[in-house]
């Protein structure tokens, strides 16, 4: 008498367990607090053998640990599923990846679940484009019952709305385009909410050429030196369809707000007509004109590396900036905040010193 198996036709007994390395996949995926050993009943938890780096279930169902720092170790084994941890962050995503879906050959239905922070990859991207994958997204808020309230105050009150909040708390893909000069990780390496004492501020002006809905942003970057001269970005005053009194207005104010030695303006577009405008309004203000002679790229290169030498600091989040750092590769729209931004830094750590000097009408 054959008795009928009492397991669903796509119960596994042959799963891979891909992390970054093999100790992430052990402390996370396996012993973590909620590791499969953590969310297991005790009637079916599973025994791990850490000498072989495998999982044995009591009805006879393994589970082996792999990583993404050796994908070949994925050639050879076969199995009718896999669970795949923070492919974001994988070493080598793709050739892992692929390693991993010629061993999924086993049963009737190989299925494999991918848990991760939403980084912007190309193997990412190309499995949330895939018509037979299956999306889910959820915040952090959502899992606030298991978290600790000071982690939800602390985290969610500090990354609320910055790019990486969006990225870790509210799962959201981010956009970093190929070519796009600075990245995610390297803004948020630099980010502080202290600074050292600061001592001189300048204001740096990107300026708008007309009026209006249409007109680019009047970009406005606060910048700040410390007395070991890193650089500080205190603030975003960027306006947007202001008449060329208003914007030289809200300069004025912004320059008198924070005590500014000098403000540094782009006069490539209204050449001396800017400078009118800004000193008619206020003659007061130290005004030290740039003008472009390389493209907006070569300008920003050596910025870029002043940010990873670390000599650059952003004083808390500037979301519509970073934006734009993050995405720009030289073409399209004109960034008029991060136009500001390069001149500024330029002008305090690119340049040789020199006293600035008034100008008046």
């Amino acid at each position: 008498m054959r008795v009928a198996d009492p397991r669903p036709a796509y119960a596994a007994r042959h799963i891979a367990l891909v992390g970054e390395t093999l100790g992430a996949a052990r402390a996370i995926m396996v012993e973590g607090p909620s590791g499969i050993l953590s969310v297991s009943p005790p009637c079916e938890r599973p025994k791990f053998i850490g000498s072989r780096n495998v999982l044995i279930w009591p009805n006879g169902a393994q589970a082996f640990l792999f990583s993404s720092a050796r994908p070949n170790a994925l050639r050879g084994p076969q199995f009718d599923a896999a669970w795949c941890d923070e492919v974001g962050k994988w070493r080598n995503d793709q050739m892992t990846w692929d390693m991993l879906q010629f061993g999924l050959r086993l049963g009737n239905r190989p299925q494999q679940v991918v848990t991760t922070t939403p980084r912007d990859t190309q193997l990412l991207r190309d499995l949330i484009a895939d018509p037979h994958c299956i999306v889910t997204k959820s915040s952090t808020r959502a899992n606030r019952a298991n978290l600790a309230p000071q982690f939800l105050r602390d985290i969610i009150g500090r990354y609320e709305g910055s790019r990486l909040g969006r990225q870790e708390i509210d799962a959201e893909m981010l956009d970093e385009r190929a070519g796009g000069l600075w990245t995610t990780d390297l803004i948020e390496r630099q980010r502080c909410f202290h600074s050292p004492p600061l001592v001189e501020h300048i204001i740096s002006l990107d300026p708008a050429v007309g009026a209006g809905k249409r007109v680019d942003h009047c970009g406005l970057i606060v910048l700040a030196r410390s007395q070991t001269n890193e650089v500080y970005v205190v603030a975003d005053e960027t306006r947007r369809g202001q008449t060329p009194l208003q914007w030289s207005r809200h300069v004025s104010d912004i320059y008198h707000k924070y005590k500014a030695s000098r403000l540094v303006a782009e006069v490539n577009q209204g050449g001396e007509l800017v400078r009118e405008v800004i000193l008619r309004n206020d003659p007061t203000i130290s005004f030290l004109p740039v003008r472009a002679r390389r493209n907006k790229l070569q300008r920003a290169y050596p910025v870029v590396a002043l940010y990873e030498r670390g000599l650059v600091y952003h004083l808390g989040h500037f979301d519509q900036l970073e934006e734009q750092m993050c995405h720009f590769d030289g073409k399209g729209a004109s960034p008029d905040r991060l136009d500001a931004l390069v001149w500024g830094i330029t002008d305090l750590l690119l340049k040789p010193r020199k006293p600035p000097h008034l100008r008046s009408l």
